[in-house]
């Protein structure tokens, strides 16, 4: 559906160190399924984290860091964010915003306590995906983390990282709720 993209990226489905929740089933399928078939869609050439990275680098090509946790993100919006990545030379992340009531936890001399309500407005919830322009990834020594906060802490300390909404239904799911909340909202 977008062979045009230039380079064509490279991408992984990241599935590692996620249990068994890759595997449950949306919409029929398996999560890893539903998140690789976007990939392909968004015309990323998928490996798999066996892939030598030398091979990553010399390719000369973007990389998509997709989350099997996050299968229903668009292709549109993988496309979108290689683009961004490659057009304007940083790594682009997908994020969601914070919609939840936060509150700060203040240490107290016995036992923390329940402080002032955060604003939201400047909280974000990562998503999916983390795309790498080739130039990151040529300066990178291995894989980047398959924990996903980590990989974009990591990279955020020597470089320009755009974070970019994402549509509702790329959100994250962590539990057996969370799937029914988003195959509710992906129904066709």
């Amino acid at each position: 559906m977008y062979d045009d993209l230039d380079p064509a990226a490279y991408g992984v489905v990241v599935e590692r160190g996620r249990g068994s929740l890759p595997f449950a089933l949306l919409h029929g399928e398996p999560l890893v399924a539903c998140a690789a078939w976007a990939m392909g869609e968004a015309g990323v050439h998928l490996l798999d984290l066996t892939t030598p990275w030398d091979a990553v680098r010399e390719a000369d090509r973007p990389l998509v860091w997709h989350d099997a946790l996050c299968p229903m993100t668009p292709p549109d919006f993988l496309t979108a964010c290689v683009r961004r990545a490659v057009t304007d030379d940083v790594v682009v992340a997908g994020v969601l915003p914070v919609i939840d009531t936060v509150k700060e936890l203040v240490e107290g001399p016995d036992v923390p306590r329940v402080g002032d309500t955060l604003d939201r407005d400047g909280l974000r919830r990562l998503a999916s995906p983390l795309v790498l322009p080739a130039g990151v990834c040529a300066g990178l020594d291995d894989w980047p983390s398959t924990d996903f906060r980590v990989a974009l802490a990591d990279l955020r300390r020597e470089r320009d990282v755009a974070l970019v909404t994402a549509p509702a239904g790329a959100r994250r799911v962590r539990t057996a709720e969370d799937l029914a909340l988003l195959e509710a909202l992906t129904r066709r």
